[in-house]
Protein backbone atom coordinates (compact mmCIF):
# COMPACT_ATOMS: atom_id res chain seq x y z
CA UNK A 1 0.00 0.00 0.00
CA UNK A 2 1.34 3.21 -1.04
CA UNK A 3 2.39 6.17 1.50
CA UNK A 4 -0.42 8.74 1.87
CA UNK A 5 1.41 11.36 0.09
CA UNK A 6 -1.81 13.96 0.15
CA UNK A 7 -1.02 14.82 3.43
CA UNK A 8 2.47 14.21 4.04
CA UNK A 9 2.41 18.43 2.90
CA UNK A 10 1.06 18.44 6.73
CA UNK A 11 3.36 16.45 8.15
CA UNK A 12 6.25 17.35 10.23
CA UNK A 13 9.62 17.97 8.15
CA UNK A 14 11.96 16.36 6.96
CA UNK A 15 13.08 12.86 6.40
CA UNK A 16 10.07 11.62 9.15
CA UNK A 17 7.19 12.84 7.06
CA UNK A 18 8.84 10.61 3.98
CA UNK A 19 8.31 7.55 6.54
CA UNK A 20 4.49 8.41 7.31
CA UNK A 21 2.06 5.40 6.75
CA UNK A 22 -0.59 5.79 4.31
CA UNK A 23 -3.75 5.55 6.74
CA UNK A 24 -6.54 5.17 4.55
CA UNK A 25 -6.99 5.82 0.26
CA UNK A 26 -7.93 8.71 -0.91
CA UNK A 27 -11.17 9.61 -2.64
CA UNK A 28 -9.49 9.12 -6.08
CA UNK A 29 -7.42 5.99 -5.27
CA UNK A 30 -10.74 4.39 -4.51
CA UNK A 31 -12.29 5.94 -7.54
CA UNK A 32 -15.29 7.64 -5.70
CA UNK A 33 -14.52 11.25 -6.97
CA UNK A 34 -16.11 11.79 -10.55
CA UNK A 35 -15.79 14.07 -13.10
CA UNK A 36 -19.14 15.58 -12.68
CA UNK A 37 -18.20 15.97 -8.93
CA UNK A 38 -14.90 17.90 -9.64
CA UNK A 39 -16.71 19.93 -12.25
CA UNK A 40 -19.24 20.46 -9.11
CA UNK A 41 -16.35 21.63 -7.16
CA UNK A 42 -14.74 24.20 -9.40
CA UNK A 43 -18.12 25.65 -10.75
CA UNK A 44 -18.76 26.62 -7.21
CA UNK A 45 -18.98 30.86 -6.82
CA UNK A 46 -15.37 32.57 -6.12
CA UNK A 47 -15.98 36.26 -5.49
CA UNK A 48 -17.72 37.29 -2.01
CA UNK A 49 -19.10 40.85 -3.35
CA UNK A 50 -22.57 40.54 -3.18
CA UNK A 51 -21.97 44.16 -0.85
CA UNK A 52 -21.15 45.65 -4.28
CA UNK A 53 -24.51 46.78 -5.22
CA UNK A 54 -23.93 49.38 -7.70
CA UNK A 55 -22.54 48.59 -11.69
CA UNK A 56 -18.62 49.10 -11.69
CA UNK A 57 -18.22 49.80 -15.55
CA UNK A 58 -14.93 49.15 -17.10
CA UNK A 59 -13.70 52.36 -18.63
CA UNK A 60 -10.06 51.47 -19.61
CA UNK A 61 -7.50 49.37 -19.03
CA UNK A 62 -4.06 50.14 -20.41
CA UNK A 63 -0.60 48.60 -20.02
CA UNK A 64 2.53 50.82 -18.74
CA UNK A 65 5.98 50.26 -18.93
CA UNK A 66 8.73 51.12 -16.50
CA UNK A 67 12.29 50.22 -17.55
CA UNK A 68 11.90 46.62 -17.11
CA UNK A 69 8.49 46.35 -15.19
CA UNK A 70 4.94 46.35 -16.70
CA UNK A 71 1.84 47.06 -15.53
CA UNK A 72 -1.94 46.71 -16.13
CA UNK A 73 -4.45 49.65 -15.00
CA UNK A 74 -7.62 49.53 -15.10
CA UNK A 75 -10.55 52.55 -14.63
CA UNK A 76 -13.58 52.53 -14.08
CA UNK A 77 -16.14 54.94 -15.45
CA UNK A 78 -16.58 56.58 -12.07
CA UNK A 79 -12.70 57.11 -11.86
CA UNK A 80 -11.82 53.91 -9.81
CA UNK A 81 -8.46 52.70 -10.23
CA UNK A 82 -6.86 49.44 -9.93
CA UNK A 83 -3.55 48.08 -11.46
CA UNK A 84 -1.38 45.25 -11.21
CA UNK A 85 2.53 44.59 -12.09
CA UNK A 86 2.67 41.16 -14.35
CA UNK A 87 5.32 39.27 -15.22
CA UNK A 88 8.29 39.84 -17.50
CA UNK A 89 6.11 38.17 -20.46
CA UNK A 90 4.24 41.25 -21.19
CA UNK A 91 7.48 42.33 -23.32
CA UNK A 92 6.36 40.30 -25.68
CA UNK A 93 2.84 39.16 -25.23
CA UNK A 94 1.24 42.92 -24.86
CA UNK A 95 -0.71 42.50 -28.57
CA UNK A 96 -2.54 39.66 -27.54
CA UNK A 97 -3.34 41.73 -24.27
CA UNK A 98 -4.22 45.04 -26.42
CA UNK A 99 -6.02 43.36 -29.48
CA UNK A 100 -7.53 40.26 -28.09
CA UNK A 101 -8.14 40.35 -24.14
CA UNK A 102 -8.91 44.06 -22.81
CA UNK A 103 -11.07 45.48 -25.25
CA UNK A 104 -13.35 42.27 -24.36
CA UNK A 105 -13.79 43.82 -21.01
CA UNK A 106 -13.97 47.53 -21.65
CA UNK A 107 -17.79 48.69 -21.18
CA UNK A 108 -18.65 45.46 -18.92
CA UNK A 109 -19.75 45.06 -15.54
CA UNK A 110 -16.49 43.96 -12.98
CA UNK A 111 -18.73 42.67 -10.60
CA UNK A 112 -19.03 39.70 -13.52
CA UNK A 113 -15.68 39.49 -13.34
CA UNK A 114 -15.83 35.40 -13.06
CA UNK A 115 -17.73 34.88 -16.37
CA UNK A 116 -15.82 37.49 -17.93
CA UNK A 117 -12.70 35.16 -17.43
CA UNK A 118 -14.82 32.29 -19.12
CA UNK A 119 -16.23 34.62 -21.61
CA UNK A 120 -12.91 36.34 -23.14
CA UNK A 121 -12.09 33.06 -24.07
CA UNK A 122 -14.32 32.81 -26.82
CA UNK A 123 -14.02 36.60 -27.59
CA UNK A 124 -12.67 36.88 -31.36
CA UNK A 125 -11.94 32.91 -31.18
CA UNK A 126 -9.24 33.54 -28.47
CA UNK A 127 -9.35 29.94 -28.09
CA UNK A 128 -7.21 29.23 -30.85
CA UNK A 129 -4.48 30.56 -28.81
CA UNK A 130 -5.03 28.86 -25.90
CA UNK A 131 -1.93 28.47 -23.65
CA UNK A 132 0.30 30.35 -21.71
CA UNK A 133 0.46 33.48 -24.14
CA UNK A 134 -3.61 33.96 -23.96
CA UNK A 135 -3.86 33.76 -19.99
CA UNK A 136 -1.21 35.38 -18.88
CA UNK A 137 -2.52 38.68 -20.43
CA UNK A 138 -6.05 37.58 -18.69
CA UNK A 139 -4.81 36.68 -15.52
CA UNK A 140 -3.20 40.58 -15.97
CA UNK A 141 -6.69 41.94 -16.56
CA UNK A 142 -8.26 39.96 -13.72
CA UNK A 143 -5.60 41.12 -11.30
CA UNK A 144 -5.96 44.53 -11.77
CA UNK A 145 -9.55 44.26 -11.71
CA UNK A 146 -9.80 42.38 -8.50
CA UNK A 147 -7.68 45.24 -7.09
CA UNK A 148 -10.37 47.89 -8.41
CA UNK A 149 -12.57 46.29 -6.90
CA UNK A 150 -10.85 45.53 -3.66
CA UNK A 151 -10.11 49.58 -3.39
CA UNK A 152 -14.34 50.09 -3.77
CA UNK A 153 -14.82 47.71 -1.16
CA UNK A 154 -11.96 48.76 0.92
CA UNK A 155 -10.61 44.79 1.12
CA UNK A 156 -7.77 42.81 -0.28
CA UNK A 157 -8.27 40.62 -2.42
CA UNK A 158 -8.05 37.65 -0.46
CA UNK A 159 -11.39 38.32 1.21
CA UNK A 160 -13.17 39.07 -2.13
CA UNK A 161 -12.06 35.53 -2.71
CA UNK A 162 -13.90 33.83 -0.28
CA UNK A 163 -12.25 34.74 3.04
CA UNK A 164 -8.63 34.91 4.72
CA UNK A 165 -7.28 32.02 6.17
CA UNK A 166 -4.28 33.32 7.58
CA UNK A 167 -2.04 36.23 7.53
CA UNK A 168 1.50 34.46 7.40
CA UNK A 169 2.88 32.33 4.76
CA UNK A 170 5.63 30.01 5.89
CA UNK A 171 8.03 29.49 2.14
CA UNK A 172 10.40 27.52 0.77
CA UNK A 173 13.53 29.01 -0.85
CA UNK A 174 14.17 27.75 -4.70
CA UNK A 175 17.63 27.33 -6.37
CA UNK A 176 17.34 27.51 -9.74
CA UNK A 177 20.53 25.90 -10.75
CA UNK A 178 21.73 23.63 -12.67
CA UNK A 179 25.16 24.30 -13.33
CA UNK A 180 26.26 23.70 -9.88
CA UNK A 181 28.08 20.49 -8.85
CA UNK A 182 26.37 18.66 -6.03
CA UNK A 183 28.50 20.15 -3.18
CA UNK A 184 28.63 23.86 -4.30
CA UNK A 185 24.34 23.08 -4.93
CA UNK A 186 24.08 22.51 -0.69
CA UNK A 187 26.26 25.51 0.30
CA UNK A 188 24.04 27.59 -2.01
CA UNK A 189 21.10 26.07 -0.18
CA UNK A 190 22.33 26.25 3.24
CA UNK A 191 22.96 30.05 1.92
CA UNK A 192 19.71 30.70 1.76
CA UNK A 193 18.35 28.67 4.90
CA UNK A 194 20.99 30.57 6.85
CA UNK A 195 19.84 34.22 5.05
CA UNK A 196 15.73 33.76 5.27
CA UNK A 197 15.50 31.23 8.41
CA UNK A 198 12.66 29.07 5.91
CA UNK A 199 12.37 25.44 6.70
CA UNK A 200 12.23 24.17 3.69
CA UNK A 201 14.29 24.20 -0.07
CA UNK A 202 13.88 23.09 -3.51
CA UNK A 203 16.78 22.44 -5.80
CA UNK A 204 16.77 21.47 -9.50
CA UNK A 205 17.49 17.97 -10.78
CA UNK A 206 17.82 16.78 -14.83
CA UNK A 207 18.90 18.79 -17.50
CA UNK A 208 15.03 20.45 -17.65
CA UNK A 209 12.88 18.78 -20.83
CA UNK A 210 16.35 16.93 -21.12
CA UNK A 211 15.30 13.73 -22.48
CA UNK A 212 17.04 11.83 -19.31
CA UNK A 213 20.23 13.74 -20.05
CA UNK A 214 21.57 15.17 -16.66
CA UNK A 215 23.01 19.25 -16.92
CA UNK A 216 26.50 17.24 -16.01
CA UNK A 217 27.28 13.70 -15.38
CA UNK A 218 26.29 12.26 -12.12
CA UNK A 219 25.03 16.10 -10.86
CA UNK A 220 21.11 14.77 -9.57
CA UNK A 221 22.09 11.29 -8.34
CA UNK A 222 25.37 12.85 -6.16
CA UNK A 223 23.05 15.72 -5.06
CA UNK A 224 20.54 13.38 -4.09
CA UNK A 225 22.43 11.56 -2.18
CA UNK A 226 24.15 14.69 0.49
CA UNK A 227 21.22 17.25 0.36
CA UNK A 228 19.84 15.62 3.33
CA UNK A 229 22.40 14.72 5.60
CA UNK A 230 24.26 18.15 4.82
CA UNK A 231 20.94 20.08 5.57
CA UNK A 232 19.75 17.90 8.33
CA UNK A 233 16.34 16.49 9.22
CA UNK A 234 14.60 19.54 10.07
CA UNK A 235 14.64 20.51 6.79
CA UNK A 236 11.85 19.86 4.08
CA UNK A 237 13.65 19.23 0.75
CA UNK A 238 11.80 19.69 -2.45
CA UNK A 239 13.68 18.39 -6.03
CA UNK A 240 12.52 19.87 -9.34
CA UNK A 241 13.15 18.14 -12.56
CA UNK A 242 11.11 20.41 -14.84
CA UNK A 243 10.27 17.86 -17.22
CA UNK A 244 13.35 15.69 -17.57
CA UNK A 245 12.91 12.42 -17.34
CA UNK A 246 10.52 9.52 -19.17
CA UNK A 247 8.57 7.56 -17.04
CA UNK A 248 11.44 4.91 -16.60
CA UNK A 249 14.09 7.51 -15.85
CA UNK A 250 11.73 9.03 -13.77
CA UNK A 251 10.90 6.18 -11.34
CA UNK A 252 14.80 5.41 -11.02
CA UNK A 253 15.49 9.00 -9.62
CA UNK A 254 12.23 8.91 -7.65
CA UNK A 255 13.21 6.10 -5.53
CA UNK A 256 16.65 7.38 -4.71
CA UNK A 257 15.34 10.36 -3.57
CA UNK A 258 12.88 7.96 -1.37
CA UNK A 259 15.87 6.30 -0.25
CA UNK A 260 17.37 9.61 0.96
CA UNK A 261 14.49 11.67 2.40
CA UNK A 262 13.24 13.92 -0.06
CA UNK A 263 9.96 15.13 0.47
CA UNK A 264 8.38 16.07 -3.06
CA UNK A 265 9.30 15.31 -6.62
CA UNK A 266 8.07 18.29 -9.00
CA UNK A 267 7.47 17.66 -13.01
CA UNK A 268 9.16 14.31 -13.48
CA UNK A 269 8.44 14.25 -16.80
CA UNK A 270 7.76 16.57 -19.68
CA UNK A 271 4.28 18.96 -18.49
CA UNK A 272 2.12 17.54 -21.17
CA UNK A 273 2.95 13.51 -20.51
CA UNK A 274 0.09 12.95 -18.44
CA UNK A 275 -0.02 9.77 -18.62
CA UNK A 276 3.60 9.08 -18.12
CA UNK A 277 3.35 11.61 -14.97
CA UNK A 278 0.43 8.72 -13.60
CA UNK A 279 2.65 6.12 -13.88
CA UNK A 280 5.57 7.74 -12.06
CA UNK A 281 2.71 8.71 -8.91
CA UNK A 282 1.66 5.30 -9.17
CA UNK A 283 5.17 3.45 -8.80
CA UNK A 284 6.53 6.05 -5.92
CA UNK A 285 5.40 6.71 -2.56
CA UNK A 286 6.99 10.20 -2.52
CA UNK A 287 4.51 13.02 -3.56
CA UNK A 288 4.59 14.03 -7.26
CA UNK A 289 3.47 17.35 -7.86
CA UNK A 290 2.81 18.92 -11.37
CA UNK A 291 0.80 21.79 -13.11
CA UNK A 292 3.00 24.91 -13.20
CA UNK A 293 2.51 25.14 -17.11
CA UNK A 294 -0.73 23.87 -17.52
CA UNK A 295 -3.75 25.98 -18.76
CA UNK A 296 -6.64 23.92 -19.16
CA UNK A 297 -8.87 23.01 -16.37
CA UNK A 298 -10.13 19.65 -17.71
CA UNK A 299 -6.37 18.72 -17.59
CA UNK A 300 -6.30 20.10 -14.23
CA UNK A 301 -9.37 17.28 -13.58
CA UNK A 302 -7.78 14.48 -15.45
CA UNK A 303 -4.42 14.86 -13.41
CA UNK A 304 -6.64 15.17 -9.68
CA UNK A 305 -9.30 12.31 -10.61
CA UNK A 306 -6.67 9.97 -11.54
CA UNK A 307 -3.76 10.71 -8.68
CA UNK A 308 -1.48 11.51 -11.49
CA UNK A 309 0.35 14.44 -8.98
CA UNK A 310 -1.00 14.26 -5.05
CA UNK A 311 0.20 18.41 -5.00
CA UNK A 312 -1.02 20.70 -7.80
CA UNK A 313 0.61 23.51 -9.00
CA UNK A 314 -1.11 26.06 -10.92
CA UNK A 315 0.46 29.21 -11.68
CA UNK A 316 -1.71 31.93 -11.06
CA UNK A 317 -0.42 34.09 -14.39
CA UNK A 318 0.18 31.35 -16.49
CA UNK A 319 -3.19 29.94 -15.36
CA UNK A 320 -5.26 32.60 -15.85
CA UNK A 321 -5.54 34.46 -12.55
CA UNK A 322 -6.66 33.82 -9.33
CA UNK A 323 -10.49 32.50 -10.00
CA UNK A 324 -9.22 30.03 -12.29
CA UNK A 325 -6.20 28.82 -10.08
CA UNK A 326 -8.82 28.88 -6.84
CA UNK A 327 -11.00 26.54 -9.19
CA UNK A 328 -8.55 24.06 -9.63
CA UNK A 329 -7.53 24.35 -5.75
CA UNK A 330 -11.26 23.23 -5.22
CA UNK A 331 -11.16 20.21 -7.23
CA UNK A 332 -7.57 19.33 -5.33
CA UNK A 333 -9.90 19.82 -2.23
CA UNK A 334 -12.16 17.51 -3.29
CA UNK A 335 -9.92 14.94 -3.50
CA UNK A 336 -7.84 15.56 -0.37
CA UNK A 337 -4.67 17.01 -1.86
CA UNK A 338 -2.97 20.12 -1.39
CA UNK A 339 -2.05 22.83 -3.79
CA UNK A 340 1.29 25.11 -3.77
CA UNK A 341 1.04 27.22 -6.95
CA UNK A 342 4.08 27.92 -9.23
CA UNK A 343 5.37 30.97 -8.75
CA UNK A 344 6.53 32.60 -12.72
CA UNK A 345 9.93 34.87 -12.53
CA UNK A 346 10.85 37.13 -9.73
CA UNK A 347 9.40 41.03 -9.16
CA UNK A 348 6.26 40.82 -7.20
CA UNK A 349 5.14 37.20 -7.85
CA UNK A 350 5.51 35.99 -4.64
CA UNK A 351 2.78 39.15 -3.50
CA UNK A 352 0.61 37.26 -6.07
CA UNK A 353 1.38 33.79 -4.37
CA UNK A 354 1.04 35.35 -0.71
CA UNK A 355 -2.72 36.65 -1.71
CA UNK A 356 -3.69 32.89 -2.85
CA UNK A 357 -2.24 31.69 0.07
CA UNK A 358 -4.41 33.35 2.08
CA UNK A 359 -7.46 32.35 1.28
CA UNK A 360 -7.18 28.61 0.07
CA UNK A 361 -7.84 26.22 2.96
CA UNK A 362 -5.77 23.15 1.71
CA UNK A 363 -2.54 24.83 1.42
CA UNK A 364 0.60 23.04 1.24
CA UNK A 365 2.97 23.73 4.08
CA UNK A 366 5.22 25.78 1.86
CA UNK A 367 5.03 28.49 -0.17
CA UNK A 368 7.47 29.53 -3.41
CA UNK A 369 9.64 32.56 -2.42
CA UNK A 370 11.46 34.46 -5.40
CA UNK A 371 11.81 37.86 -5.72
CA UNK A 372 13.43 40.62 -3.54
CA UNK A 373 11.40 41.98 -0.46
CA UNK A 374 14.32 44.38 0.20
CA UNK A 375 12.90 46.22 -3.27
CA UNK A 376 9.58 45.27 -3.13
CA UNK A 377 8.27 44.74 0.13
CA UNK A 378 7.62 48.67 0.82
CA UNK A 379 5.53 48.92 -1.79
CA UNK A 380 2.84 47.46 0.26
CA UNK A 381 0.29 47.71 3.17
CA UNK A 382 1.87 46.74 5.84
CA UNK A 383 5.37 46.85 4.41
CA UNK A 384 5.95 43.05 3.80
CA UNK A 385 8.61 41.46 6.21
CA UNK A 386 10.47 37.72 5.39
CA UNK A 387 10.89 36.72 9.10
CA UNK A 388 11.45 33.15 10.25
CA UNK A 389 10.94 31.54 6.90
CA UNK A 390 7.21 33.50 6.52
CA UNK A 391 5.97 36.54 4.98
CA UNK A 392 3.28 38.40 5.69
CA UNK A 393 0.08 39.04 3.67
CA UNK A 394 -0.82 42.69 2.75
CA UNK A 395 -3.91 43.96 4.45
CA UNK A 396 -4.35 46.62 2.46
CA UNK A 397 -7.44 46.96 -0.08
CA UNK A 398 -7.38 45.24 -3.39
CA UNK A 399 -3.51 43.85 -4.05
CA UNK A 400 -2.23 46.04 -1.57
CA UNK A 401 0.11 48.51 -3.13
CA UNK A 402 0.06 51.77 -0.85
CA UNK A 403 -0.56 55.22 -2.67
CA UNK A 404 2.29 56.71 -1.79
CA UNK A 405 4.24 54.11 -2.97
CA UNK A 406 3.93 55.65 -6.55
CA UNK A 407 5.26 52.65 -8.43
CA UNK A 408 4.10 54.45 -11.96
CA UNK A 409 5.67 57.41 -11.39
CA UNK A 410 7.88 56.80 -14.55
CA UNK A 411 5.60 54.25 -16.07
CA UNK A 412 4.68 55.15 -19.67
CA UNK A 413 1.85 53.68 -21.90
CA UNK A 414 3.11 50.98 -24.49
Amino acid sequence: MKCDRRFLMKSTVGIAAVATTKSRLSAAEEGRISAAELDKAAAAPVLKIASLRSPVKIASIDLLRDRNNHFVRTRSTDGAVGICVTNSRAAYLYPILQQLVAPYFIGKDARDLESLIDGVYLYRSNYKLSGLALWCCVAWVEFSVLDLLGKIMNKPVGELLGGVVRRQVPVYVASGNRDTTPEQEVAVLARHIEQTNAKAVKFKVGGRMSNNADSMPGRTEGLIRIVRKKLGDNITIFADANGSYDSRKAIEIGKLMQDYGINMFEEPCPFDHLEETKRVADALSIPISGGEQETSIRRFRWMVQNDAVQVVQPDLHYNGGYIRAIRVARMAAEAGISVIPHMSGGGVGYVDVLHFASCTPNLGDFQEYKGNISQTGSWYDPPLRLRKGAVNVPTGPGLGITEDADILRDAEPM
